[in-house]
């Protein structure tokens, strides 16, 4: 599967749009991962514990976007984007979409 955030994929041709794919998930780290984030945050400095939890997220994400185009015969997925929602205090919604496409 070829995953791109452009409108097209150098060098090939698309030959059908076969329309809009997503995947998402929503994630909460556990509240001993809290503690020591906001402890964290009182010194500064990256909050670990988050950025974890976020790239699993993006990775389950985008890995429920690509079963999804893989269901409908696409080759390749264009125009991909992220966003995140916090949901509740403590835990956000990582929504990733984009375009199926059938190549030549």
């Amino acid at each position: 599967m070829i995953l791109v955030n452009t409108d097209n994929i150098e060098g090939k041709k698309i030959a059908k749009t076969l329309g809009l794919v997503k995947g998402n998930t929503i994630r909460a780290k556990w509240i001993g991962k809290d503690i020591i984030a906001g402890l964290r945050q009182l010194v500064g400095g990256e909050l670990k514990e988050y950025t974890e939890m976020l790239t699993e997220a993006r990775k389950q994400a985008t890995e429920r976007m690509i079963k999804e185009a893989e269901s409908i015969g696409a080759d390749a997925i264009i125009n991909i984007r992220f966003t995140t929602s916090q949901i509740m205090q403590n835990a956000a919604e990582i929504l990733v979409y984009g375009t199926a496409v059938k190549l030549k």
